[in-house]
């Protein structure tokens, strides 16, 4: 009779624990605070760094004028040790990802790092009346400007072409 009364108090304490387990889990859920919500994008201001790069960098170095305020600068940043580089990054209205890429690096070695791997099409537009060829990649997808002595320029990111479109129109070099 010990033994068969053991057992029982030992399952009705398994069982009185976990329906207290439950509870403050339910307590945890319900009065905590918990947001699922995408965080808010801080927007940096890349106006020191543009002057900084165009004063520094051997080739003309662009920017974009007219944006609508829904595109966000995230990072900016320009090198000059190895390479002449600049790097402007952006969140478009969207929620994806642009980025304008220029460097005097090699062109093949800088496109194929700007764009993650993304390959050419073999497709050609012409916007703001310059051509650029398309490129696909898993990640990205690129605009690379054509026709240019010196340096490379690559719109690129997770956005949609109509998007890189936008960034590419609104490119300015003064």
């Amino acid at each position: 009779m010990a033994g068969k009364n053991g057992k029982q108090k030992t399952a009705r304490d398994m069982i009185l624990s976990m329906g207290v387990i439950v509870l403050v889990a339910g307590f945890v859920y319900l009065f905590i605070p918990h947001d699922d919500s995408a965080p808010d994008v801080k927007a940096v201001d890349y106006r020191v760094e543009l002057l900084t790069a165009r004063r520094a960098a051997s080739y003309p170095v662009a920017a974009p004028q007219g944006l609508p305020d829904a595109w966000k600068a995230t990072s900016v940043r320009f090198q000059g040790d190895e390479f002449d580089a600049w790097h402007l990054g952006f969140h478009d209205p969207e929620g994806e990802y642009v980025a304008v890429e220029q460097s005097t690096q090699r062109r093949p070695v800088f496109v194929d790092e700007a764009t993650q791997g993304a390959r050419e099409t073999g497709k050609t537009e012409k916007i703001a009346g310059e051509t650029w060829t398309r490129y696909e990649g898993g990640r990205y997808d690129a605009l690379v400007l054509e026709g240019t002595k010196g340096s490379t320029t690559v719109v690129t990111g997770t956005a949609s072409f109509a998007q890189l479109t936008k960034m590419a129109e609104a490119l300015r070099t003064k």
